[in-house]
């Protein structure tokens, strides 16, 4: 009897704890608002703390480098929001799919130390990846999505993925889906297997991608940004993730594209099989966050990725980064024969060299010389060269929007509204002190 009653105690605890929480989000969200903005940013705090006030954020973080400088780094809600843990200073996330940016980088890295050539073939380094149709795939190909990789047969576990050599020759005997080059679809769990293959092969020091990734980007740059969490990161500084439940999914599905939810309930589609790796995945256990995965278990914070993308919108001058690489970031999408239609998302996509870039159907940044990824549930980072600005939104609740999740898209907004306004302030300055100077020669 005791034991029943402690534990219906605890039930209403919880509850009154949740009550609590949800109350001061709706009510309050300014208090639950950290960090700063420097002026001529206080558009984007409205929008972070409305996020929390009426877009159902429950804890998450943004951060802004802009010409040199940080102009914007915010954190709030909670970190576990089940428990009312606050989201703190030094919170990290797990962000899925925007990881892939960071890989993307690593490789960049490596190609512009002259470690590889894009336009060569993928078997040039690994001769076992030109097995069963793939011997003439490019590296160009095979980060442009258009290598037909996307599934993984057998199904690789969490466990497969602590072995890399047993990872490497797996990979090596897939067959790819289409004819590699004439089409492209989202190598949702694979690329990044690929790529780590493909950088330990070329790297001098064999390194694995998130090692290469971890000493000669993050350390350099002192970003805290892992692809395989250390075991001296504390488990209380990872914030916990909030899978959508089923009611939610129920009456949020229509946010999804029609194709792609097709796709979705599909079991033998392309997207759904891309789910099956790596099996018995879970963002909040701790040997998923602590393997390599380079697809989608990068873990960090957003000052940390904005810092890295602000560090390659300028040309990676702190890293020796080589102008003719720049220009493979920078340059349009690659797009194959068959045009921009996704085999796997079932939506126009626009890829090259490992990034998402801008087009007719995917709009970010400025111009088309943006380069990012999005993640699952709504996080994004990306580059954008000519504001010369990194950018980075992560959270713990998970939307079911592939891009433009609304909360990451009103700072989207914010952020450029606000530089919008700043550089016709600084235009009209300018101009004012041009008209002010030839009147004062003409005196």
């Amino acid at each position: 009897m005791f034991y029943k009653k402690a534990l219906h105690l605890i039930f209403i605890l919880l509850f009154l704890t949740q009550c609590s929480v949800q109350k001061t989000a709706r009510t309050h969200p300014e208090e639950l608002i950290h960090g700063y903005v420097t002026p001529g940013f206080e558009k984007v705090k409205q929008e972070f703390t409305e996020n929390f006030a009426s877009r159902g954020e429950k804890g998450a973080a943004f951060a802004v480098y802009y010409q040199g400088k940080k102009v914007v780094d915010l954190w709030g809600g909670y970190r576990n929001y089940s428990e009312g843990k606050k989201w703190e200073d030094s919170t990290m996330v797990m962000v899925f799919s925007t990881t892939k940016g960071m890989a993307a980088l690593s490789l960049a890295l490596a190609e512009s130390r002259g470690y590889f050539n894009y336009n060569d073939k993928v078997a040039k380094y690994w001769p076992e990846f030109g097995e069963n149709g793939k011997k003439d795939i490019t590296i160009y190909q095979l980060l442009a999505h258009e290598a037909g990789l996307v599934v993984i047969e057998p199904p690789l576990s969490v466990d497969d993925l602590t072995n890399p050599d047993s990872v490497g020759q797996i990979l090596a005997h897939q067959e790819p889906a289409w004819t590699p080059g004439e089409r492209h679809g989202y190598h949702l769990s694979s690329m990044g297997l690929y790529m780590n293959e493909l950088l330990r092969r070329v790297d001098p020091q064999h390194r694995t991608l998130g090692v290469f990734f971890h000493e000669e980007i993050a350390q350099p740059l002192n970003a805290r940004f892992y692809i395989g969490l250390p075991d001296s990161i504390p488990s209380d500084q990872i914030a916990h993730v909030i899978f959508p439940n089923l009611f939610y999914a129920i009456g949020h599905i229509n946010n999804m594209p029609k194709a792609t939810r097709k796709e979705v309930m599909d079991r033998k589609s392309y997207l759904n099989k891309g789910f099956t790796t790596p099996q018995g995945f879970n963002p909040n256990d701790k040997k998923s966050q602590q393997i390599e995965l380079p697809s989608g278990n990068g873990i960090g914070t957003a000052r940390a990725l904005a810092k890295i993308y602000h560090e390659f919108a300028m040309g990676a001058p702190n890293l020796q980064f080589d102008k003719n690489t720049f220009y493979e970031l920078t340059a349009a999408a690659n797009l194959p024969p068959a045009g921009p239609m996704d085999e796997v998302m079932a939506v126009p996509t626009y890829y090259r060299v490992g990034m998402l870039k801008p087009g007719p159907k995917i709009t970010f940044g400025s111009s088309q010389k943006a380069f990012g990824t999005p993640g699952a549930g709504g996080s994004f980072a990306f580059a954008d060269p000519d504001k010369q600005l990194g950018y980075a939104y992560v959270m713990t609740k998970m939307g079911l929007y592939l891009k433009d999740d609304p909360r990451e898209t009103a700072l989207q907004n914010a952020v450029y509204e606000c530089i919008e306004i700043m550089e016709k302030n600084m235009a009209l300055r300018q101009q004012s002190t041009r008209i002010m100077e030839a009147d004062r020669k003409s005196q």
